[in-house]
C-alpha cells in the first residue's frame, strides 16, 4: 500500500468512497443530499491543509484529509478525516492513514491532534484511535442521528504529539 498526496485525478475514486461513506449515514455528519460538488469540496482541503489517498496497484483504498482544527490561536492543534472504500475494509487501510495524518502533523509542526466528532456508535474508528494514544475528552449527547440507533453521542477526542 502506498500513501501519496491526492491529485485531482483521483477523485475519479475517492468521489465514490465519499459518496457511499457519506450515504450510508452512520459515521460522518455529511448531508447525504449534498452532490458531488459540494462533497469534493468539502473533502478536498485547502493549504495548509492536505488531503491524500491509500493506493493499490492502482485502485484506491482509502483517503484522508487534514489540516488545522481551527484558525488563529487553534491552529497549533490539527485535525483529520478518514474514509476508508467498502471492499478495503478490514485490511489496516484506516490504521494506515491514521498514521500518516500523525506522521504528516508532525512534520508541519502542530502541537496535538483533535477530532471534533466522532459518532461514539463507530465502535472500530474509536477502538482504532484509543489504540494509537487518542483520549475521548468530551462527549455531546444525542448530536448525531445515526440511521439506525437513533439520536447518539459524538465524541472529541485528542492526542498531543
Amino acid at each position: 500500500m502506498r500513501m501519496r498526496a491526492f491529485t485531482e485525478a483521483d477523485w475519479a475514486q475517492v468521489g465514490p468512497i465519499v459518496e457511499a461513506v457519506v450515504a450510508a449515514g452512520d459515521t460522518f455528519p455529511y448531508d447525504p443530499a449534498w452532490p458531488a460538488d459540494v462533497l469534493h469540496d468539502v473533502w478536498v482541503e485547502r493549504a495548509p491543509g492536505h488531503t491524500m489517498v491509500a493506493e493499490e496497484d492502482g485502485t484506491i483504498l482509502g483517503t484522508a484529509k487534514m489540516g488545522p482544527n481551527r484558525p488563529g490561536p487553534g491552529s497549533h492543534v490539527a485535525t483529520a478525516s478518514f474514509m476508508v472504500a467498502g471492499t478495503a475494509r478490514g485490511r489496516g487501510v484506516g490504521r494506515a492513514l491514521v498514521g500518516y495524518a500523525l506522521d504528516w502533523a508532525r512534520r508541519e509542526g502542530y502541537a496535538a491532534m483533535q477530532f471534533n466528532a466522532v459518532a461514539e456508535t463507530n465502535v472500530a474508528a474509536v477502538a482504532l484511535y484509543r489504540s494509537v494514544g487518542f483520549a475521548v475528552v468530551g462527549t455531546v449527547p444525542e448530536a448525531f442521528t445515526h440511521p439506525v440507533e437513533g439520536r447518539v453521542g459524538l465524541h472529541v477526542l485528542h492526542r498531543r504529539l
